[in-house]
């Protein structure tokens, strides 16, 4: 199936429509759950866009200008890696959620390496789900704070990240986790700590997702010719340290 070319010359991001804070653009192609989604969305204060096919999700994303997009990756003969391929190819920064069947370390890489921000497994859970959705949707704070640590500077109310001359791009779960570490300079950090304090919720049974995560972190922050700053503490976690 062919699908919408991407957007040319799209314009500065300065420039760019404000995403409307409350609207949630869900595609799944079983049209029942997309509806109990919908549902819970609405009764949490949420604005829903119902849709159920990749070409019609890529346009509503286009034009909605919503603030979150949930994605089921699978969506009968398609996939939606590929929305989030395109948005991002595009420069559109909407954070993603993926619902996956399958918490496999090659899920949550193609998770990442797709652009999207974040992901929950089937079977769908509401509560589970809107409380991410509130992680993502809640008001930002005001604040003029910043951290630093070496080179690297983390501007809290801009969501900036700057290493030396260098912006980096990050996602908000990237963002978030990279924060933690940098509010507990030379602190080693147990997963547990990490996955409470960033992700708010215990993951079931044993997961990696942290070192996914914090592979990504690193391949963004650490230049040919700059210091690894994320050490791994075999057996224990991580921390933020410049040796």
């Amino acid at each position: 199936m062919s699908l919408p070319p991407a957007l040319p010359n799209l314009p500065p991001e300065s420039s760019r429509p404000t995403p409307h804070s409350h609207t949630v653009l869900v595609l799944e192609s079983d049209e029942t759950l997309a509806h109990k989604i919908s549902v819970d969305l609405h009764e949490a204060g949420y604005t829903p866009i119902e849709v159920y096919s990749l070409r019609t999700g890529l346009a509503q994303a286009r034009t909605a200008m919503p603030a979150l997009i949930v994605v089921a990756r699978r969506l009968k003969d398609e996939s939606g890696l590929e929305l989030c391929r395109q948005l991002r190819n595009e420069q559109n920064r909407v954070p993603i959620l993926l619902m996956m069947t399958y918490d496999e370390l090659s899920d949550r890489v193609a998770c990442l390496e797709s652009g999207a921000d974040d992901y929950f497994l089937a079977p769908y859970r509401s509560d589970d789900f809107i409380r991410l959705v509130n992680t993502y949707l809640k008001p930002e704070v005001n604040s003029s704070e910043q951290l630093r640590f070496a080179d690297m500077v983390l501007d809290v109310s801009q969501r900036q990240v700057v290493r030396g001359n260098r912006l980096i791009e990050l996602t908000m779960k990237e963002f978030e986790l990279l924060k933690y570490l940098m509010e507990h300079p030379r602190e080693v950090l147990t997963r547990k700590q990490i996955l409470e304090s960033v992700w708010g919720y215990d993951f079931i049974g044993e997961s990696n997702v942290i070192e996914v995560y914090i592979r990504y972190l690193r391949l963004k922050i650490d230049g040919e010719d700059e210091k690894r700053l994320i050490q791994t503490v075999r057996g224990v976690g991580y921390v933020l340290r410049e040796t």
